[in-house]
Order: structure tokens, then sequence, then C-alpha cells
């Protein structure tokens, strides 16, 4: 979003929750199902109705799922032991079969949609080899609002009535709010049916508690966007759009302050949109905590966009890796090489689609799918190289939770990160791989003393500001990692410590904001997703 669609947006807001206030409580889910469907209406127009599509196919897949299970419940009786074995192999079938035409038809949608240019782009470059040019043709395609998203919680929606997590859905209605409700259409967080749907469909009272957590939850998301993170864009445009002429040094510092925006950008909407949710007194899940203090990459992605991570676990990793067939070639190998390489096949195979999958979520291009890959093979690296450090460090003696060895830990592991978000951020791989290289070219301690790297599409004020910023958001973050959320308690703090704090973030947003007539509007990053 823009800061003009954000004025219009809390305008929408203000008046749906006028509404869900009017009505009674019981009928209070209808105002949240109308309000998502016009703000979806509104954004997409005739591309609504892919989100229809959706609805409808896992509503009537999750019906039809709920009555084999039923058929085979009433039919299990007075069976003994192995015929119900039997039985109940042949009534999976039935409901794998109609768990694999859900996911066939939500993500075909979802490939053909956001996909099929760049395979087209691959088919016709395979082609040209042959001499044949241009045989696939290129199609403009309008991409739906949020398909990414509501893709998934679909797809693990009918999964989880497959696994008997939740019972399926009676009421298409309640479906559709599931899979439509307006904060989480645009970035997310992915919800699971279980722990938000039940919310949705509950009428919730007013109640201080939840307003103001909500109001303080949005103005700090406001704090990391506009404060810092449209800041942080001057400087990562400046450098990455001309790369070039920079010495490695104003490199580094470009690409940390990209990783610094999309980090800000991101969790920043998550919690301008979470509040906005919170008002209504519904809890989204949470998506980030605190990663950069992440001593490991499998650690960060534990605690980055942690309900994507999630669900390619539970819905990727474990279904692949616990498969029978990857289950007999573990213990193969096993029989043939040793325990450990054995059983770590299936989660290897299982992680290289999970990365991969990760990598094209966010966008059809090998940037992405190299990007996904990069941290599949540091992950993959650390599994292998385990048995290694556990002996080196009992031989050693060191402690590997110890004070300075984590602080060292935390920082290889932030140097991993960025540069997998200069990946994330170049516009192909031959700029990652001049841009890479431009590190280690020209790097002068001159770029700081010369007073250049204040000037990277910004000024003196505006970087102090920014460092500023950052210096807050690490005191907040670094409370929270110790046990105490400091939006929770100001939240539930007295008057006198309430409202200074609140009008302090006002205060500051409205006089520091990146925004005006001397300022480009910066777009949310991963709306685009």
């Amino acid at each position: 979003m823009t800061y003009t669609s954000y004025l219009y947006f809390f305008g929408f807001v203000g008046v749906v929750y006028l509404l869900y206030l009017i009505v009674p409580v019981k009928h209070r889910w209808l105002v949240l199902l109308a309000g998502s469907y016009a703000f979806y209406m509104f954004m997409n127009g005739f591309l609504t109705a892919f989100l229809l599509a959706t609805t409808v196919s896992i509503y009537f897949c999750g019906i039809h799922i709920g009555k084999i299970q039923d058929k085979f419940n009433i039919a299990k009786k007075d069976l003994s032991k192995d015929e119900k074995k039997v039985l109940k192999a042949s009534f999976t079938k039935k409901k794998k079969g109609v768990v694999a035409i859900a996911v066939v038809i939500n993500l075909g949608i979802l490939l053909f949609l956001k996909y099929f240019n760049f395979f087209a782009e691959q088919g016709n470059l395979f082609l040209s080899m042959f001499n044949l040019h241009d045989v696939i043709p290129f199609i403009h395609i309008a991409l739906p609002l949020g398909i990414s998203y509501y893709t998934l919680q679909a797809i693990g929606y009918v999964v989880d009535v497959y696994r008997g997590k939740c019972k399926p859905e009676t009421n298409a209605a309640k479906l559709a709010l599931f899979l439509s409700f307006f904060p989480q259409m645009t970035e997310g967080p992915i919800g699971r049916y279980d722990q938000l749907a039940p919310q949705l469909v509950t009428g919730h009272k007013y109640t201080n508690e939840n307003f103001t957590a909500g109001v303080t939850l949005i103005l700090w998301g406001f704090f990391k966007k506009l404060v810092i993170s449209d800041r942080a864009s001057f400087i990562a445009n400046t450098v990455f759009n001309n790369y070039s002429s920079y010495g490695g040094l104003t490199v580094a510092v470009a690409i940390m302050a990209y990783t610094l925006q999309l980090y800000t950008d991101f969790s920043g909407c998550i919690d301008i949109m979470t509040g906005c949710a919170k008002i209504f007194g519904i809890d989204l899940a949470v998506n980030f905590k605190q990663p950069f203090f992440s001593k490991s990459v499998n650690e960060f992605w534990r605690r980055w966009h942690i309900t994507l991570g999630s669900w390619f676990k539970d819905y990727v990793f474990y279904p692949v890796s616990l498969s029978a067939p990857f289950m007999k070639l573990s213990k193969k190998a096993q029989n043939k090489l040793n325990r450990f390489f054995g059983s770590l096949i299936p989660s290897a195979a299982a992680l290289f689609v999970v990365w991969l999958g990760t990598g094209l979520w966010h966008g059809a291009s090998w940037k992405y799918v190299v990007y996904g890959l990069y941290y599949y093979f540091i992950m993959l690296l650390g599994m292998l190289c385990e048995p290694l450090f556990i002996k080196f460090f009992d031989k050693t003696h060191i402690n590997r939770n110890g004070k300075y060895f984590s602080a060292f830990r935390v920082f290889r592991t932030f140097i991993l990160v960025n540069i997998g978000m200069m990946l994330f951020r170049v516009n192909d791989l031959n700029d990652f791989g001049r841009m890479f290289a431009q590190l280690f070219t020209s790097f002068s301690i001159n770029d700081i003393t010369s007073g250049s790297m204040f000037k990277l599409g910004t000024d003196s004020p505006d970087f102090v500001i920014l460092i500023i910023g950052v210096i807050i958001m690490l005191i907040v973050a670094s409370i929270k990692e110790k046990g105490c959320d400091l939006k929770i308690a100001v939240a539930n703090s007295r008057l006198l410590i309430k409202w200074p704090v609140m009008i302090g973030l006002i205060m500051s947003i409205v006089i520091f904001g990146a925004y005006g007539d001397n300022y480009a509007q910066v777009a949310s990053i991963y709306a685009q997703f």
C-alpha cells in the first residue's frame, strides 16, 4: 500500500468497525464477511471470481471428505481389527483423491496466473535450440490480490479436514470469511482454520484492551514503515540501481539497508494489519520473533515469516520426508551407509522441495529459485557437518551457547542472511554476481570519512533519524527477546504512561515519517507476492 491508500483503508476500517459494533453480536461475522468482500472487490474487481472459485472448490471438497469419513465410521462397526484396517485404507485412498483434486484445482490456478509466462519463456528458450521461436505465447495476466496467501490457506484447510484436525465447514459463508478476511489479504499472515475461523465467526464485544492494543500495534507498524523502512529504501535503491559506481563498503551498507528496509516494511505492515484485526478482537498468527537475534539460518527462518515456514513444514516437509518411498530409501541407506546418512536422506529431499517451493512462492524468476536453494544448501551443509561440529566443540570445550560465541553466531547468521537478501533484491542473477564481486573491490574507509555515505539518496538529518529509529527498534526487540513485549505493556499500562507513549509515536510518525513532497512513495514490498 502507499500512503494515500492507507488513508482510504483506515477510513474503510472505521466504517466496518462502527457497523460491527452496531450489529447484534451473533451476526457480527456477517459484517466482516461483507466488509472483506467489499474491500476485495474494490481492489480486484472481476478478479474476485478466482477467490470465489477457490472458496467453492475447498467447500465441496471439505464436505465430501466429511461424508467419506462418516461412511467409514458407520461401516467399521462390528468389524474385526484386520477388516477395519483394510476398510480404512480404502476410505483413506478416497479422501486422498479429494485432497488431490483440491490441490490440483487451486495450485493450478496459482501456477497458471503467476507462473505461466515464466514457464513459457523457459519453454521458448528450449525450443529456440531447434530453431522454433516464440512457439508458446505470452499472456497478459492480472494477478488477484493475495492469491499466494489465500491459496495456501485453502490447501491447508482441506488437508486439515483430511487429517481430522478440524471438521468440514458446512456454512459456505463462514469458510468464505476465513479465506477473505481483509486485514490478512495483502501480506498475510497465513492463517490456520482451527486457529482463525472460530475467532472470525464469534462476535466480539468492544473492550478497551483490544482497542488500545490494536492502536498501539498500528502506530508501531507505521513507525517501522514510515520512519525506518522508507528511509532505508533511499539508500538501498540509490546503490542497487547503480552499484558499479560505488565501492565495496558502500555496497555492503546498501545491502544492510535493504535488509533493514525489507524487515521493517514487512513486519511493520504485519503489525498494522494485526492491529486492525485486534481492534475487532481477533488475534492473527505471529509472523516475526526478533529474527536478527538468530544464531543460525535455520533459527532465522523459524523467526522470519513464521506462518509461511510453518505451512511448508506441516504440509510439504513432513508429508514428503515421512512418505513411504522415502522411508524405504532411508532404511536402505542406513543398511548400506550408516544411520546418520540414512536418516538424513528423507530430510534433505524434503528440505529441497520446501526451499524450491519457497523460492518460487516469492516470484516467477530464476533469482527466486536460487534464493530458495541458497538457504537450502546452507541448511544442508549445517546438517551434514553437525557430527563434526559436535566433535570439535567436545574437544575444544567451547560452549556453543556461551556469551561470546553466541554473539559470533548471531553476526555470522546476519552476514549470511544479508547475502540472501541481496539475491532477493537484485534484478537478475547477473547483477547478483557483479554486485557480489563489487563487495571486494574498491573497499575503502574513505566511503565513511568523506561523508559520501550520508548522501546516498538522502541527507545527514534523514540518516540520523534512520539511525535513531533503528536504535529504538533494537531496544524494543531486545526487551521483547528477554520476555517483555513493550507494546502489550504500554497497551495495558495506566493512562499516564499509555497516552504519552502513543502520542509520542503519533508525533514521531507525523514529524519524522518519510512522506510528503520531498519523498517518493514506497509501496509495500511483500504485497506483490
